[in-house]
């Protein structure tokens, strides 16, 4: 995204849904709904290294958990969900991913971690994984559904380790992968939805109580001297999970209200020097609409809990199909 403009201020709409009254303040730092700020907003070139010399990873966020981080020539892409169906079709419908979205947004990976197989972060991963030639790491349910998928073996890495193993490494071109164990919050009436494993896939399509949580992970990606870490889920597994100060924490929203003290849990257990928050966004929603908050979410809340907790971290959003630079 270009850098703030320095003419006269006014009010803009987009990325995110008039219709939401959202606006973006005329200095383009935050995002205000009515008169509450909602979240500052990252520019491009905020939370990347000084010095024009550096070279810098590109990280884009792909609406809901998905990510696809870029750094020479090499892309792998987290929890990619473009197809975002409607809400009467996840409650009547088997779910077919969008093949045209999928050639628009996601056209090129090299890998793919599914950092769980709810639908909304595994039910385009095989397709996008048959048009690019990419190959796949998860969990067993992830590699059960792409297998049932029709993709090859070779191409199907599990990569659960064993209870108190160390966790799992991979790598991607310039990309190391560490898959630490975690959890996924408890947000359906203080429960885990749609939980367990996926054992059987004979019925491709699924439908969306068909995509069990099965394991989860909160992936450290080590490139470029840098290191980001997803968490795909608004919970962690404080004990094991051995990642502190990431230049960057791609921190899911959605049901953090369910898990205790999630923000200042994340500033200690992690202290991230910058957040980066995800799956705010109503993933029922077209992704070629700009985006708006899915109900109840207080990103205002999380925003403010994180800060207090670790004041030096930069926190904020982008945009639909925005990213920054680290």
């Amino acid at each position: 995204m270009n850098a703030p403009s320095t003419s006269a201020p006014s009010w803009k709409f987009e990325p995110l849904d008039p219709r939401s009254a959202a606006m973006i303040d005329p200095d383009g730092s935050q995002v205000r709904y009515g008169s509450s700020v909602f979240a500052p907003f990252f520019h491009e070139d905020d939370l990347a290294a000084p010095g024009v010399d550096r070279v810098r990873v590109r990280v884009r966020w792909l609406g809901t958990a998905g990510f696809a981080l870029e750094f020479q020539g090499t892309t792998v892409l987290f929890d990619p969900y473009v197809t975002r169906a409607s809400l009467l079709r996840c409650i009547t419908s088997r779910l077919v991913p969008d093949a045209a979205a999928i050639a628009a947004h996601t056209p090129r990976a090299d890998a793919i971690v599914v950092g769980h197989t709810h639908f909304d972060h595994a039910l385009d991963v095989p397709a996008i994984a048959a048009l690019t030639g990419a190959q796949v790491y998860g969990s067993r349910s992830a590699v059960t559904l792409c297998r049932a998928s029709g993709l090859p073996e070779a191409r199907l890495h599990d990569v659960e380790g064993s209870p108190g193993s160390d966790p799992v490494v991979a790598e991607v071109g310039p990309f190391e992968l560490r898959f630490h164990p975690s959890a996924h919050s408890r947000l359906a009436l203080g429960r885990v939805p749609f939980p367990g494993e996926i054992a059987d896939c004979d019925h491709v399509p699924l439908r969306a109580e068909g995509y069990r949580c099965g394991a989860v992970f909160a992936v450290e990606i080590r490139v470029a001297g840098r290191t980001i870490l997803h968490l795909g889920s608004a919970e962690l597994i404080d004990a094991t999970l051995g990642v502190r100060e990431p230049d960057l924490l791609l921190l899911c929203a959605a049901g953090w209200t369910s898990s205790r003290d999630l923000p200042e849990r994340v500033a200690r257990a992690i202290t991230p020097r910058a957040v980066l928050l995800s799956h705010w966004d109503d993933f029922f929603r077209s992704i070629d609409k700009p985006a708006r908050p899915l109900p109840a979410m207080k990103l205002h809340h999380l925003v403010e809990r994180l800060g207090r907790a670790n004041r030096d971290a930069k926190v904020g959003i982008v945009p639909l199909l925005g990213g920054v630079w680290v």
